[in-house]
């Protein structure tokens, strides 16, 4: 600031209110220094400012991934929704593991952060202590938790796939697999193999076969292995469900590969409405779930909160739309 203030011809303190909206610096003080900064590649520390007036200017968003388009469009949607607000995003992504997470909240924590987005409502004991003690607004995303820390922005995922076995049961299918990863560490795709089976059960259709294949996330390849294990143990299965579309797409390849008609032979249903649901042959049936939407309505309720906007009137939680998308595939 030294430096500016004496390329500039003023003092740091001028340079210091320069700076700051609304201070009283006349025009011609400012555009010189404005041009002494242009000259020397200034950036001013905003860290000084940060402890006295608690605004770091930063919100942070923990995803479970950062190359699944969908945790990718969240991200989109959250960073579309803090333009204009001066806020900037600070991303983390935990690969599907809550002990991975408690680290990045810690290391998130100290930056102090102005308010964080999380997916999922399961995390660790501690995890969820630093959460409850840091005194910033909370968001769980892309879930329906019993017991939310602070504010929802989300759906249930088991009900979202009950709807999808009961659209399907509604043209006629009865013989249902599902296709999922070998862990629960992907909360969300317990909860929709959980829809799975209480759907089934509540329409009197066997529910006991299902496919767990592949660490979580479960990759195209891994779906394309656990079709196969399917269609050995279940021949007669009419149509198999996937945890996701990528898993989809690798069992609609592998069905393909093998002769077998889709959905002649074998219908297949994802989960998610990635833009390769659309794209391939035969297109696929799946639940979208507003991927975008889900990370621009919670990045508007943070800044809401942020700026105490109503926040006693606030609704703590926001219930996203799903909906069945029905194309070629069943």
């Amino acid at each position: 600031m030294s430096d500016v203030a004496r390329r500039a011809g003023v003092s740091a303190m001028t340079v210091s209110r320069a700076l700051k909206e609304g201070s009283h610096v006349s025009k011609a003080t400012r555009e010189r220094i404005a041009q002494a900064i242009n000259e020397l590649g200034y950036v001013l520390d905003q860290s000084a400012g940060s402890l006295s007036s608690r605004r770091t200017g930063f919100v942070a968003a923990i995803i479970p991934s950062i190359n699944n388009s969908n945790f990718s469009d969240t991200a989109r949607g959250i960073t579309d929704a803090l333009e204009g607000t001066g806020l900037q995003l600070l991303l983390g992504y935990t690969n599907y593991s809550v002990d991975r997470e408690e680290e990045l909240i810690e290391a998130m924590l100290k930056r102090r952060p102005e308010g964080i987005i999380l997916t999922g409502g399961s995390h660790t004991p501690r995890g969820r202590r630093m959460l409850e003690q840091a005194g910033i607004p909370v968001i769980e995303t892309w879930d329906r938790p019993a017991q939310p820390i602070d504010k929802v922005v989300g759906f249930s995922n088991g009900e979202a796939m009950e709807l999808l076995v009961e659209t399907l049961a509604g043209k006629g299918y009865q013989r249902f697999g599902y296709i999922g990863g070998t862990t629960a560490r992907d909360t969300r795709g317990s909860q929709r193999r959980a829809g799975f089976v209480r759907a089934l059960e509540r329409l009197g259709l066997p529910s006991d076969r299902l496919i767990s294949f592949g660490v979580p996330p479960i990759s195209m390849e891994q779906g394309a292995q656990a079709v196969v294990n399917m269609l050995e143990r279940w021949p007669d299965t009419q149509v198999a469900l996937c945890v996701s579309d990528l898993s989809a797409f690798g069992a609609l390849m592998e069905c393909q590969r093998r002769g077998l008609k889709v959905p002649d032979d074998i219908a297949i249903a994802g989960f998610g409405d990635y833009e390769i649901a659309a794209c391939c042959h035969p297109r696929m049936t799946t639940v979208n779930v507003d991927c975008y939407g889900i990370g621009r309505q919670a990045a508007l309720k943070l800044t809401q909160t942020i700026q105490a906007v109503s926040a006693e009137t606030l609704e703590p939680i926001t219930l996203t739309s799903f909906r069945v998308v029905e194309r070629e595939s069943t």
